[in-house]
């Protein structure tokens, strides 16, 4: 015969095991959710093809002919224009350092490359002129070394990178 102290034994264990067990089992619902792939939220999506939409027009800002034509030369130095230019594209590029957060490491790096690649050829291209040199003279030594060699230039391989990705969005 059953006394009382143990069916409250019983109840206890039987109370601890159903507790158990029904946490086990919503642990491990809960898990399997968290495995399966959520489908993105529209909203996030959005975000992420505007970054993109932005990151393209910063790549056609600081390309070197976008620069060379939208601020032309005029009377400036070379040395003031080599100002201007880098000056321009910095600008350009830390108004959009917020956008690196919705893509990828590689596409961020390949921008922070056309911008350092960038800045490089005009400090080179300035520093093969002489000092009382015009702006219009780099400008046109730029255009030269793009024309003579088209692959000097990650523009067109960023500008693709972005393309790649913001096609995987849609």
């Amino acid at each position: 015969m059953m006394t009382t102290e143990t069916i409250a034994i019983f109840a206890g264990i039987f109370l601890v095991v159903l507790i158990l067990s029904l946490y086990i089992i919503f642990w491990f619902r809960d898990k399997q959710k968290a495995s399966v792939p959520q489908p993105p939220n529209q909203n996030l999506i959005n975000l992420r093809l505007g970054a993109y939409e932005r990151l393209v027009i910063l790549a056609e800002r600081i390309s070197l002919p976008s620069l060379i034509s939208r601020l032309p030369a005029g009377d400036l130095t070379v040395r003031q224009i080599q100002a201007v230019w880098t000056e321009n594209i910095k600008h350009e590029f830390d108004y959009n350092l917020s956008q690196q957060i919705y893509v990828s490491k590689e596409v961020w790096q390949a921008l922070n490359n056309l911008r350092e690649q960038n800045i490089f050829i005009i400090n080179q291209m300035a520093n093969t002129l002489p000092h009382d040199s015009r702006g219009t003279d780099l400008g046109r030594n730029i255009t030269e070394l793009l024309r003579a060699e088209p692959k000097a230039s990650l523009h067109p391989v960023v500008i693709e990178a972005l393309n790649f990705e913001a096609r995987q969005l849609l």
